[in-house]
């Protein structure tokens, strides 16, 4: 009798240690609230996230930046190695060549012996590309990097007539060149490319039909563009039936175009260029950010907003259907010299954390997500700027935030339930590890947390944060001493604090 009570006794001791647990971590999580500074982390997976939310997007942008011209040595036929450099510390998963200028690119004209490519008008940027950089040169700057090449088709010039013709040259583009173009890159017995010495096969997985189909009146209508998509789909597929292929979804667009072209599409596409300025008054364009940082830094924490309203009108456009989303293009776009010079100070930094934390709120659907243009000479909304005619390429704050996120990820989304005042926080995980990307969207003073999770306890964490002052610009002359990302143990225990002005990927070791 006395080894039953014993037994008895051991259990009810044990039931009581651990109600008194549960009941302590209550305490503490509900003095942590009336503080402000619960961070409640619910561990169960809720979706899985795309590779490609950190998307990168080259397109020649002719004298207007020199983008892809720039990019090359052509002395020595090879990518500048220093934005090789620079693009492998970014680590893009996935790379779009493409933009308006696929309107009127005959891939044709970039393939084969160098010395025998026709330049090219550029209709929409002005100047002439060269078409030194055509698709196996695209394809060996994706596998230096390691990137997964996206390219975009000409679309029939997306109906464009203003892009049919120049000096006599057609420049639209059929079915059959599309399929023609998906034949070069993955047919492994292609006589084509093989006679240009690639014996091995390019291999384009994603393939995009044109570019912003219904954003003129000078292009395609939403019946047309649905009936060219079916057709070039079909020509394409037929050749490669394993390719992605992402139509245009935007201006309303995406619930007919999935429902009468969604067994020939895997992807619908949209864009976003937007400015969260004030028109009446105010405080970002041309010069304006420097004279009042509190009402820039103001400015630039809601700007997330209008991105947020524009993918939830895409979501809801679509009306319940269940379609993949690709945001192919996506940046700030602020009157101003050189296209937006606000973004080169870490306020903006601290923004496009925001921003992307938003892409991963939305990756259910968003599979495919960049927030600004990938490489040139000196438009801001550039992920990587080039020095010219010499100098170390340099990744601007977009690109800087975009680093420390994708390396620090998981591969489930999970959701993050209280958040403490002042900060933005997204988690995921993959197994036992957590992860969390943290904006502290205080301009002035540090934002106290204590991190809260059901079923689990932290065996080790590690913060690799980016903290500066915001009104601090990056440029060729200080890019190795600004908006470098710091290493820091935090402790167990979960009480951590996140200096003013932060962007923060935490990794967390979990047991229990």
């Amino acid at each position: 009798m006395a080894r039953q009570l014993s037994r008895r006794d051991a259990v009810k001791s044990l039931v009581v240690g651990a109600t008194a647990a549960t009941l302590a971590s209550a305490r503490n999580a509900h003095a942590a609230a009336e503080k402000g500074s619960l961070l409640q982390v619910d561990l169960t997976p809720r979706f899985e996230l795309s590779p490609y939310l950190y998307m990168q997007f080259m397109e020649p942008l002719g004298v207007t930046d020199s983008s892809v011209e720039a990019s090359w040595d052509h002395l020595q036929d090879r990518w500048r190695p220093d934005l090789i450099a620079a693009t492998q510390d970014l680590a893009p998963t996935m790379m779009r060549w493409g933009g308006i200028f696929t309107d009127f690119y005959r891939w044709r004209e970039g393939v084969g012996p160098r010395d025998k490519r026709p330049p090219m008008v550029n209709l929409m940027w002005g100047g002439l590309e060269s078409n030194q950089i055509g698709t196996a040169e695209f394809i060996d700057f994706c596998r230096q990097v390691k990137s997964e090449p996206l390219m975009c088709v000409n679309f029939a010039g997306d109906g464009r007539k203003q892009y049919r013709e120049a000096k006599g040259s057609m420049r639209w583009g059929d079915a059959q060149e599309a399929a023609d173009w998906v034949a070069y890159c993955n047919d492994p017995d292609n006589a084509e490319r093989r006679g240009h010495g690639f014996a091995d096969p390019l291999t384009i997985r994603y393939w995009q039909l044109g570019n912003e189909t219904s954003y003129d009146n000078r292009g395609f209508n939403k019946g047309e563009a649905i009936a060219k998509t079916i057709e070039f789909s079909k020509a394409m597929r037929q050749v490669d039936p394993s390719i992605q292929v992402i139509a245009w979804g935007d201006s309303g667009w995406a619930a007919d175009m999935y429902e009468q072209a969604g067994d020939h599409v895997d992807m619908l596409a949209f864009h976003q260029m937007f400015n969260p300025d004030s028109d009446e008054r105010p405080v970002l364009r041309g010069e304006l950010y420097r004279r009042d940082p509190a009402a820039t830094w103001d400015c630039l924490m809601n700007a997330w907003q209008i991105n947020d309203r524009k993918i939830r009108e895409t979501r809801d456009g679509l009306k319940g259907r269940d379609v993949p989303l690709a945001m192919t293009e996506c940046h700030f776009a602020i009157p101003g010299r050189n296209r937006c010079d606000v973004l080169s100070t870490w306020a903006t930094g601290v923004s496009y954390g925001r921003i992307l934390n938003n892409h991963q709120r939305h990756g259910d659907v968003l599979k495919i997500a960049t927030a600004a243009d990938f490489c040139g000479t000196r438009w801001q909304v550039n992920a990587v700027m080039m020095p010219t005619p010499h100098g170390k390429s340099y990744l601007m704050p977009v690109a800087r935030v975009m680093k420390l996120y994708r390396h620090h990820i998981g591969e489930q989304a999970v959701e993050v339930t209280d958040v403490p005042d002042g900060l933005d926080v997204v988690a995921s995980r993959t197994g036992d590890k957590l992860f969390l990307h943290v904006v502290n969207t205080n301009r002035d003073r540090a934002a106290s947390a204590e991190l809260n999770l059901a079923g689990a306890t932290i065996k080790r964490a590690t913060a690799f944060e980016i903290a500066d002052d915001p009104m601090v610009e990056v440029s060729d002359l200080n890019s190795d001493d600004v908006m470098q990302i710091a290493e820091r143990t935090l402790s167990n225990d979960g009480k951590w604090e996140f200096p003013a002005a932060s962007v923060s990927a935490v990794e967390i070791e979990l047991t229990g």
